[in-house]
């Protein structure tokens, strides 16, 4: 029987309730003659401290809390793609449509997944009736989208013989599409419609390194600071330094077949900004719009605040769902600041002892958690099939203070580390990501991909343009008290090859039709044409020829070479770059020709 308590107390989220005898730890609950949605996140004795993810004005103690017996859980099945859920995935449209009201409504209950509408079953025809089935078994297939085919499988807790498997036709969620004779339970009819608890993760046959780079057409982030499908990384940075954009870019631009895009915590208007541009984006791969691969997680900070631990946790349970089809999944968490940020309230609700700047003392135990949740995998079932969720959290450092406790605990359990600077986007330099302070791990991992793919000089030419950008960092305290005339004219030689690889490759502009994106093919024709050139000149100052006539010869040439690279040439005229580059070379070559002829030509 499901326990029926009594509120004894409420403070903000937190509500306490005694007579609980029997309830579990994360049990879902309701609260309240409303019966608004909680988890129980403590017991004692027969009293559940219960975080209600609803706001709780007008809340008496007395009223009842009804126990479900289940924790809290997100329904999976097809119709998740395209839908815009708040932090308990509730459907915002549908609630809109329900109550007329661009409120959500207290207490309100809509189903996830539409019970109605009637999806083309195709049943996977190399299984038959008397055959073994596991967790993870491909039934059949539905076409959600036009990108995205989804794949109905046996759920992970469920293994037995396959008694019949529905024919080819038009079926609802809620439509039996299998039964099996399952060891110890007898016959359980399967539909398209599963449950997963969101605090569990769905298990995988085998973890796999990540190796293969999810491109995400930016070149800071592709060639300097690449991520891996299956990798974590965090983009840390004050307001106003280009955070929501590059997020955007992202979800855009990435080579992941399933996009989810968590809006957690920020400010109505940021996520109102998503909400109306995603539905009108493209998807570039395919041309067709972004959200048949998309599924939106709004939860905004006027949003009870409880809600924002919810939505990490139903986003990441969604990914697992759709890395279990075989699908590359990229998480995008905005931002987990916020997220942290509800986990610091409830724990003052509870009176913990609070740790660093009143985080709780095991915010990194939960950051752990939820990365850990990333990974490229052998999956279960049949056919046999690898995918990967890869989880890109936002940091919302106040001040941009990157030792502060969110900031300084996700380093630990991240990989990648895409560092945005104020300076740089007051300077106009987008992405602002600051090559200084940014790093990732997957450099050496994803290497393999670009030089069977690409080049086999990918790393070579992508470490010396690091270390020419690390150097110029050098100079600049020397340029600071000296001048630059006082530099040797190596380093002068660094100085401008750096600026080059800034303004030229570094820089992109979001906005831009050609620049937006570039494919790893022009990326590295324009790392390629830098460094050649940077290698020329360099046997040019070698030889005695300053760098200064250098520049006189070639200002206008690499003017044009930044230009056309960026915003003329498209991704499929590749060549033209090439062409670029032989003219920047042959020019250096004819410098030098002069130089040994003994000539002084300018």
């Amino acid at each position: 029987m499901p326990v029926v308590g009594r509120i004894i107390r409420i403070a903000g989220p937190l509500v306490v309730a005694d007579n609980m005898t029997g309830a579990k730890m994360f049990e879902m609950v309701e609260v309240g003659e409303e019966r608004l949605i909680g988890e129980i996140i403590r017991i004692t004795g027969d009293k559940a401290y219960i975080q209600v993810y609803e706001s709780t004005t007008g809340l008496r103690p007395g009223e009842p809390v009804y126990g479900t017996g289940s924790p809290l859980s997100v329904e999976l099945g097809p119709g998740l793609l395209g839908q815009i859920y708040d932090g308990i995935q509730r459907p915002l449209s549908l609630i809109r449509d329900i109550t007329g009201s661009i409120f959500v409504k207290r207490g309100i209950k809509v189903p996830a997944i539409d019970r109605k509408k009637k999806w083309h079953f195709k049943p996977n025809t190399s299984i038959k009736p008397g055959d073994k089935l596991e967790p993870g078994d491909i039934l059949g297939v539905v076409q959600e989208t036009s990108l995205i085919e989804h794949r109905i499988m046996v759920p992970p807790d469920v293994h037995g013989v396959l008694e019949w498997l529905a024919p080819e036709g038009e079926y609802t969620v809620e439509d039996t599409i299998a039964v099996l004779t399952v060891p110890g339970k007898g016959k359980v009819e399967l539909k398209m419609l599963q449950k997963w608890p969101v605090r569990k993760p769905r298990p995988v046959k085998e973890k796999l390194e990540a190796v293969e780079p999810l491109i995400t057409g930016m070149r800071v982030i592709d060639t300097m600071f690449p991520i891996a499908k299956g990798g974590t990384a965090a983009i840390p940075g004050p307001f106003g330094s280009g955070k929501t954009v590059t997020l955007h870019s992202l979800a855009k631009w990435s080579a992941a077949k399933v996009v989810i895009y968590i809006g957690c915590g920020e400010r109505g208007n940021e996520m109102t900004e998503a909400l109306i541009k995603f539905p009108k984006y493209k998807d570039p791969w395919t041309g067709k719009p972004l959200l048949e691969r998309t599924i939106l997680i709004a939860n905004t900070s006027n949003m009870p605040v409880a809600a924002r631990e919810a939505s990490i946790y139903t986003g990441v349970t969604i990914a697992e769902y759709y890395r279990d089809m075989g699908y590359d999944v990229l998480l995008v968490a905005d931002s987990t600041s916020r997220w942290a940020e509800a986990l610091r309230e409830i724990s003052g609700r509870l009176e913990e002892m609070p740790a660093e700047e009143g985080f709780p003392s095991y915010l990194a135990s939960r950051l752990a958690e939820f990365y850990s949740r990333a990974g490229r995998a052998y999956l279960l079932g049949r056919p046999p099939r690898v995918g990967s969720v890869t989880i890109v959290g936002a940091v919302s450092p106040p001040g941009g203070d990157f030792t502060e406790p969110v900031t300084a605990n996700t380093k630990r359990f991240i990989r990648v580390f895409w560092a945005l600077d104020a300076s740089l986007a007051y300077s106009r330099h987008y992405p602002a990501i600051n090559w200084i302070t940014s790093y990732s791990a997957y450099v050496d991992l994803v290497a393999k991909w670009w030089h069977e793919h690409i080049d086999p000089r990918w790393k070579e030419y992508r470490d010396e343009a690091y270390r020419i950008l690390m150097r110029e960092d050098e100079l600049k305290e020397i340029v600071k008290l000296i001048g630059t005339e006082g530099l040797s004219e190596k380093d002068k030689l660094v100085l401008e090859v750096a600026r080059l690889i800034r303004e030229g490759f570094l820089q992109q502009n979001a906005f831009d039709p050609i620049d937006c994106f570039a494919t790893p093919q022009k990326q590295w024709a324009q790392l390629m044409t830098i460094i050649d050139f940077y290698r020329l000149a360099l046997r040019l100052v070698e030889q005695g020829i300053p760098v200064a006539k250098i520049k006189e010869r070639l200002a206008i040439k690499l003017r044009n070479f930044v230009i056309k690279s960026r915003f003329e040439i498209p991704n499929d005229k590749v060549e033209e770059i090439y062409k670029l580059r032989e003219e920047l070379l042959n020019e250096l070559n004819k410098i030098l020709e002069e130089h040994l002829k003994g000539g002084s030509k300018t």
